[in-house]
């Protein structure tokens, strides 16, 4: 049984889409379980097949579930493959997703020149943001995997130990558990703090800085993404202004994202806190982003997009404050919407640690 398929043709009888073309490959993966990296789908309401090369043919047997898989050799290529499909099954009208390169577009319509393809970039996306309670719960345990990884590396926080052995722990101790990087290690201190996606360097934790550590562990196909920051030794006035006024906004955050709520309302909600002392300024990027099978799932919190807020969403939270020349907060959490308010999937200490004394 394949529930996500079900909903796919749902969406597509109320669009008028008598036949989809899936190509995106988190999509892909989202509709068929197929973990591997190239193939395409093909959906309409009676049919459904897999095209993927022989590298994945026992893997896609494997995985794939609720469609006929078909896979191929040299000296074949997917597109043909493809258009033989769509003559044989004759279709002459299908939907794809615009996310898909010029290129590729172009080598479709080459190998298919009797066929209209019609960009859909509104069907699939929407599915992809309503979790299923099987992909909830392998998020949590995504997330729980980066607190345990937090908890670990904790120890390793004191002056004169660099950036990069960091952020080699951080990974080592993902990998360890069986899982992979969602993406590569943020560990960024003092000055480099000021930097949100600043990568680590031979730079060494000092007394006074604060540090950054922002990472993910991907588990059984689904992302967690976290960040925390503490600081080097004792912590000043400073860091204490700066930092409880994230720690402020992002809670403020959290509790604002329910069912009926807009994220657009919500960053600005985020911002108006930051300015009780002057800080939105430098908060430059959105709240959060959507999570699951991709990092950066679908859906974004910002400032410059209405958003609704629906149950089933899983959302990061992460306000932050980046000061040119002192260095930056970012508070960050993984949560889920219910229909009553929101469940954190994070549950790693949120209260300022002062670190390596």
């Amino acid at each position: 049984m394949n529930d996500n398929l079900n909903r796919v043709r749902k969406a597509m009888d109320a669009q008028g889409v008598s036949a989809m073309l899936v190509s995106d490959i988190g999509n892909l993966q989202w509709l068929t379980g197929f973990t591997g990296s190239s193939g395409l789908g093909v959906v309409t309401d009676s049919q459904t097949v897999f095209l993927t090369d022989s590298r994945y043919t026992l893997q896609a047997q494997q995985e794939v579930v609720g469609f006929e898989v078909i896979t191929f050799g040299s000296p074949k290529t997917l597109n043909m493959v493809l258009a033989e499909e769509l003559s044989g099954r004759q279709i002459n009208r299908i939907g794809f997703e615009p996310s898909c390169s010029y290129t590729t577009y172009e080598g479709w319509r080459k190998e298919a020149p009797g066929v209209d393809f019609e960009p859909k970039p509104d069907l699939l996306p929407p599915l992809r943001m309503i979790k299923t309670s099987e992909e909830i719960a392998k998020i949590r345990a995504a997330c729980n995997l980066a607190d345990a990884c937090f908890d670990h590396v904790l120890r390793m926080i004191q002056p004169g130990v660099s950036e990069y052995d960091i952020a080699l722990d951080i990974e080592f101790f993902i990998r360890r558990q069986g899982a992979a990087l969602a993406f590569d290690v943020i560990a960024v201190s003092g000055p480099n703090s000021a930097k949100p996606h600043g990568k680590p360097s031979e730079k060494k934790l000092e007394s006074g800085d604060f540090l950054t550590l922002d990472f993910g562990a991907r588990l059984d196909g689904y992302n967690s993404d976290i960040t925390r920051t503490v600081v080097v030794g004792q912590a000043s006035d400073r860091h204490k202004m700066i930092y409880n006024r994230v720690l402020e906004s992002q809670m403020a955050a959290i509790d604002a994202l329910k069912p009926g709520a807009n994220g657009k309302e919500v960053d600005l909600l985020v911002r108006s806190i930051l300015d009780k002392d002057n800080l939105s300024q430098y908060f430059g990027h959105g709240l959060g982003h959507g999570l699951g099978r991709a990092v950066h799932d679908y859906g974004g919190l910002s400032q410059t997009k209405d958003q609704p807020i629906e149950p089933g969403q899983v959302w990061t939270v992460e306000p932050g404050v980046y000061i040119p020349g002192f260095g930056g907060v970012r508070i960050e959490d993984d949560i889920v919407v219910t229909e009553s308010g929101c469940e954190i999937l994070t549950t790693s200490p949120k209260h300022l640690l002062e670190l390596g004394a």
